[in-house]
Order: structure tokens, then C-alpha cells, then sequence
């Protein structure tokens, strides 16, 4: 019996209140950690390689992810999840050279996968098929919306604190979701009504999980994996091509942030096409506009054409806002649902780090121009995948 429909508005205080602290201050940490490596003695490209730990972290947790939020519960996992936060950010602040620093990195994209699974398997459970995009991509938001505002509030208390500020951020935005968590209980209809992942998973592990799902994971798993890096690699095109034409940082980044505010629009449009035409609706153009704006970068040359195929690219990218999230829990089994979505988050979490990596792979070997072509046709290669296999409402 699929679960009755409640207001969206009803979860916010419980669910998205805390999503957005969390992205707030996640988002706060992200420029601040090359920062405190150069600080501690890295190179320039040893400092960014630091970074890449966040998404480290993330992919080593994802199964272990599952696993929690089945044998505590969604809301207990991400008081856990927000606690190992706030000891990482205390090694963040503490650490005296660079391995202690990777170490903490490697327990902050941990932690984060744990608290976001949580939020995904909760509503993946107690929404119905008709309202999940509206609500899943909303998920989305919150976290665009936290990351987008996390470097600016970051930089604010780092003008008093210096580098740590932005840790520091961290641990307050932490601490007020933990709070909530603790204070704010879930709405009664989902809670009464809805039964829990928990309950009915316990007896099913990871390996059978994944096992029974293979099938989904080798065909929808594959194509959320190059969406996810087709996703990836535009913030590391935006701003390399800029660099590349000879633009300065500062404009660069004024682009890039434009093309973010563009994508925050988004979020709650496409949660509606979601729900009213599908998901094909949404996820194909959506890779279909991406990639078409990869294509389109190389051919730019100034200020204005960089831009208006910057903004493109966060209107497609906006357009899929929890489409990733959204079908997982379409296909998500009613048994080990927590587990699964593990598995499926998997997927993402590898292409959203494959992207730039195959973005750098391929400017090393030819150009940057042929990188982000390539780049595009990820896309639309995902997009033909997508559209071949996600499932209709009915299952077939």
C-alpha cells in the first residue's frame, strides 16, 4: 500500500532544515581545505589532490551507509554521521601535516555519506511515487542552496578566525542539525504510517541486496554513474576554460557562481515535470542540455558566449536536481531499501569523481577543448541509457 500524501512543508523543520545546515556547512569547508594543506607545506597540486579525499570518503562510505541507517535508523545514523563531523573538523583545525589532514578529509566525505543516505532512504520510504520528485529534488536543493551560501558565510567568519573560520562554520552548522534532529520530530502521518526500512531489511544484507539488484545496478547504476561524471566535470570546465581564454579568476568565478544561482532555480520545477510527466521528461534533456553546452564551451572565446553557455549549463544541470536520487528510489526494493540505495549512491558518488579526473586525463593527453567534447558526450551517452531503462510507474 503505497504511503498517503502530506504536505511537502510538513517535513521541512525535520528534514530539509537540516540538510541545508549541513550543505551550508559543507560547502564552507571546501575552499578552505587546499588553503589549510598549503598552509601545512603541500604544493599547489598536492593541495588539490587533498580535496579529492572529501569524494574518497564519500565512496567508502556509501555501502557502510546502508548498512547503518538499516541497523539504526535514519535519524540516529545522522546523529552519528554529525558527530564523527564534528571530532573530523576538530583534527581539520588541529592537524599538524598533511596525512593527519587527508585522514580527516577521508572522515568528512564519510560522514556526509552517511547523514545524506539517511535523508534519502527516509523519504525514499514515506513518499508516494506522485509527490517523490517534488520532494527528492527539494533534497537537492537544500544542498545546492547550502553550498552555494557555505564559502560566503565560510569566508565572513574566516576574516576573524582565519583559515579555521570556515571549519569552524562547519561545526556550528553541525551542531544546529544535530539539534534540530534531536528537537524536532518527524511529521505523525510519516511516521505512523510509513513502515520503516529498518524493520523490514534487517534480515537482508548488502551482499544479497546487491546480488538481487545486479540487474538494476548493471544498466540504471551504469548510466547514473556517467551522469554523474558528465555533472562533475562542468565545474571543472567552467572555470579552466575561462582560464583558458584569458579570463580573470574573479570573473571566472562570477560566471560560475551566475551559472550555480541558475541551477538553484531549478530544483523545484523539475521535481514537478518529475511528478506530472516522469522522469524521462526530466533526466533526458536535462543530459541532452548539458551535454550540448559541453559541446558549445570549446567554441567560446569571449565574456559573452563563455557565459551564456555557462548559464545553459546550469539550467541543464539545474533541470536534473534529484533526478539521481529520485530513480533510485523508484527502483529501490521495499526490503534492504537503505542497502540498496547504497549501492545505487555508489554509482553516482564514482562518476561524480571519474568527471574531473577524466577531464584532466584527457587535456594531458590532447587538449582541453577535446576534454570537455568528451565531457558532453558522456552525456548524451547517459542520457541514451537513461531513456532505454528507467522503468515506467507500473514496472514494466
Amino acid at each position: 500500500m503505497s504511503p498517503p500524501k502530506f504536505d511537502l512543508w510538513s517535513i521541512g523543520p525535520s528534514v530539509y532544515l537540516p540538510s541545508l545546515l549541513f550543505g551550508v556547512g559543507y560547502g564552507g569547508i571546501v575552499p578552505v581545505i587546499p588553503l589549510s594543506a598549503r598552509d601545512l607545506g603541500a604544493s599547489v597540486a598536492t593541495a588539490g589532490l587533498v580535496v579529492a579525499f572529501l569524494g574518497v570518503g564519500r565512496i567508502i562510505g556509501d555501502l557502510p551507509a546502508g548498512m547503518l541507517a538499516i541497523r539504526m535508523g535514519e535519524r540516529r545514523a545522522m546523529l552519528v554521521a554529525l558527530g564523527v563531523t564534528v571530532a573530523a573538523l576538530s583534527v581539520c583545525i588541529a592537524a599538524t601535516s598533511v596525512v593527519v589532514l587527508v585522514g580527516a578529509v577521508v572522515f568528512l566525505g564519510f560522514s556526509a555519506a552517511v547523514f545524506g543516505l539517511a535523508r534519502h532512504a527516509y523519504l525514499a520510504e514515506v513518499m508516494p511515487y506522485e509527490q517523490r520528485g517534488r520532494a527528492l529534488s527539494t533534497l537537492g536543493g537544500t544542498n545546492r542552496v547550502g553550498m552555494f551560501l557555505g564559502p560566503f558565510l565560510g569566508a565572513a567568519m574566516m576574516k576573524g578566525l582565519g583559515t579555521d573560520g570556515g571549519y569552524w562554520l562547519h561545526v556550528v552548522m553541525a551542531v544546529a542539525a544535530a539539534v534540530v534532529l534531536m528537537v524536532v520530530a518527524d511529521p505523525p502521518s510519516a511516521r505512523s504510517t510509513a513502515p520503516r526500512p529498518q524493520d523490514r531489511a534487517s534480515r537482508i544484507g548488502m551482499r544479497q541486496v546487491i546480488r538481487q539488484q545486479a540487474p538494476v545496478l548493471r544498466t540504471l547504476g551504469v548510466a547514473a554513474m556517467l551522469v554523474g561524471a558528465a555533472r562533475a566535470s562542468r565545474e571543472v570546465a567552467i572555470p579552466l576554460w575561462g582560464d583558458h581564454i584569458g579570463l580573470s579568476p574573479a570573473t571566472t568565478s562570477l560566471v560560475f557562481g551566475i551559472s550555480g544561482g541558475v541551477e538553484m532555480l531549478m530544483f523545484y520545477p523539475a521535481g514537478m515535470i518529475m511528478d506530472r510527466f516522469g522522469r524521462r521528461w526530466v533526466v533526458v534533456p536535462a543530459m541532452l542540455i548539458l551535454g550540448t553546452s559541453l559541446g558549445l564551451l570549446p567554441l567560446t572565446g569571449g565574456i559573452g558566449t563563455y557565459a551564456a553557455v555557462a548559464v545553459l549549463m546550469g539550467f541543464g544541470n539545474g533541470l536534473g536536481s534529484g533526478i539521481i536520487m529520485t530513480i533510485g528510489a523508484d527502483v529501490s526494493p521495499d526490503g534492504g531499501r537503505a542497502a540498496f540505495l547504497g549501492a545505487w549512491r555508489l554509482f553516482s558518488d564514482v562518476g561524480n569523481g571519474l568527471g574531473p579526473l577524466a577531464v584532466s586525463a584527457v587535456t594531458a593527453l590532447a587538449t582541453l577543448a577535446v576534454a570537455v567534447a568528451a565531457a558532453g558526450a558522456i552525456a548524451y551517452v547517459g542520457a541514451a541509457l537513461m531513456a532505454r531503462w528507467i522503468p515506467r510507474p507500473n514496472g514494466q
